[in-house]
């Protein structure tokens, strides 16, 4: 179920300025059970979905992943859809961890020729006024990409938790997926873990972010399709505002929660369920 974020204000109602780290570092009292069972699906994965690789929008569940990635010297290459609309902040994230990260980090772009067709027609302001032409932009900028990305791979893993969105609440860890036509495992190592969970382990290991986060942008897509959230609004309030609230979907993650059971189903670590 998705879950509203508090807000730290000031006198005049408006958000007071605070670092995530500070404001959400607030981990579950099972944390180190979850940390130990996100480990031993990552060297599995390594281990038995290989090839494979990490997608990274650089929010921050996926620099958690990355960092674990690098922190436990996994053979998991890491790669970053560059939309061609990212904010500023996070494409400067993206150097920064292709300079300092010690697996290889990709960057995958949209076809040049689709994205200008596009803005010719229906035109770029389109993606406010349908959501076939918002979704038809996600498709250019996100899903053709993502085939390239993961051509040629067994198993993907991303940073979907269950908290996040009520069309996320029936995630699994590892669970069956379809890209293109083509049948993949999807790995979701933080699956259990809650907003606080991320945030500790960010705060406890320094470990570099985008600095929207502190201006509350708990999910960070498009610059034009992304907005800070209010005192009260849920986790994805911010992407696509303008439409419906069920439908807070680009297409990268659509809805296969397939359960593929695993020998991790059998040894979980106590306090974690499976």
């Amino acid at each position: 179920m998705s879950q509203s974020l508090p807000l730290r204000h000031s006198a005049n109602g408006n958000p007071a300025a605070a670092k995530a780290t500070a404001l959400h570092a607030q981990p579950s009292a099972d944390f180190a059970a979850k940390l130990a069972q996100t480990q031993q699906w990552l060297e599995k994965a390594a281990r038995d979905f290989s090839p494979l690789k990490q997608a990274s929008s650089l929010g921050a569940e996926d620099v958690v992943i990355t960092h674990l990635i690098n922190r436990l010297q996994l053979p998991i290459p890491v790669f970053v859809l560059d939309t061609g609309a990212l904010h500023a902040e996070t494409l400067a994230l993206l150097e920064r961890l292709q300079a300092l990260s010690s697996t290889p980090v990709e960057v995958f772009q949209p076809q040049r020729s689709a994205v200008l067709n596009f803005v010719r027609h229906p035109g770029q302001a389109a993606i406010y006024r349908s959501q076939a032409d918002r979704q038809a932009c996600c498709h250019i900028r996100k899903l053709e990409p993502l085939g390239r990305a993961l051509s040629g791979q067994r198993a993907w893993i991303t940073g979907l938790r269950r908290e996040q969105s009520n069309t996320r609440a029936d995630v699994q860890a590892v669970q069956a997926d379809k890209q293109n036509g083509v049948a993949l495992t999807k790995i979701n190592p933080l699956v259990e873990w809650t907003w606080g969970d991320v945030w500790h382990y960010i705060a406890t290991h320094g470990v570099d972010y985008n600095p929207l986060h502190d201006q509350f942008f708990p999910s960070i897509g498009c610059a034009p399709c992304t907005r800070a959230i209010s005192l009260g609004e849920d986790f994805r309030a911010g992407r696509w505002w303008w439409e419906n609230a069920s439908a807070k979907e680009c297409g990268l993650h659509a809805p296969t929660a397939t359960h593929i059971p695993t020998a991790a189903d059998s040894a979980q670590p106590q306090g974690v369920p499976a």
